[in-house]
């Protein structure tokens, strides 16, 4: 008889439980982003992270950012991907600042091949593209920071292209090009 008293008292429960369980879930209370709310002791509704709280790709992206990857032709070759999608709208494809959007009417960018551009460190490039600069507005939540260096790296053989000089050569390649027919 215990038997079956413990087994009834144990359906009765669990039914009593899944029940319970309904209740507060169909009717919770619900705050928008800015209106008060009672439940914390400050009556916002938006709270401020713990201190220390570290989201969750923080590190791997502050590395990607600090850490600039090795320069490879896939490398050149991704700069050169995004460089064409983020860039050329303004820079134009060859980063002479003659873009589209100067035929729309928009003001004109700086050249990345005049003397000032070719001087910047890689870094403040970099900075450039993730925080923007003047009318430029930032890239940095639209390319990741492994295409960022991409970019720069691919600005940078740009520029080498308008403004190499033959000593730039190597001696085996200038033979080679000294001897080829135009």
């Amino acid at each position: 008889m215990n038997r079956a008293a413990a087994l009834i008292a144990a359906t009765f429960a669990g039914g009593m439980a899944l029940a319970g369980c309904d209740q507060n879930m169909t009717s919770q209370p619900k705050y928008a982003e800015y209106e008060p709310a009672p439940l914390f002791h400050n009556g916002q509704t938006l709270q401020a992270p713990v201190r220390g709280t570290v989201a969750r790709d923080d590190f791997a992206r502050a590395d990607a950012t600090t850490n600039r990857p090795s320069l490879t032709s896939q490398l050149l070759a991704r700069g050169h991907d995004r460089f064409n999608i983020f860039c050329a709208p303004c820079h134009n494809r060859v980063g002479d600042g003659n873009g589209m959007i100067v035929a729309r009417g928009f003001p004109r960018p700086q050249s990345l091949h005049s003397d000032q551009m070719r001087q910047t460190t890689d870094q403040h490039l970099f900075d450039v593209i993730t925080n923007g600069y003047g009318v430029m507005y930032a890239h940095g939540d639209r390319i990741p920071p492994r295409d960022r260096w991409a970019i720069v790296a691919y600005i940078r053989a740009l520029q080498l292209s308008q403004h190499a000089a033959l000593d730039d050569v190597p001696a085996a390649e200038r033979q080679r090009l000294a001897g080829a027919k135009p």
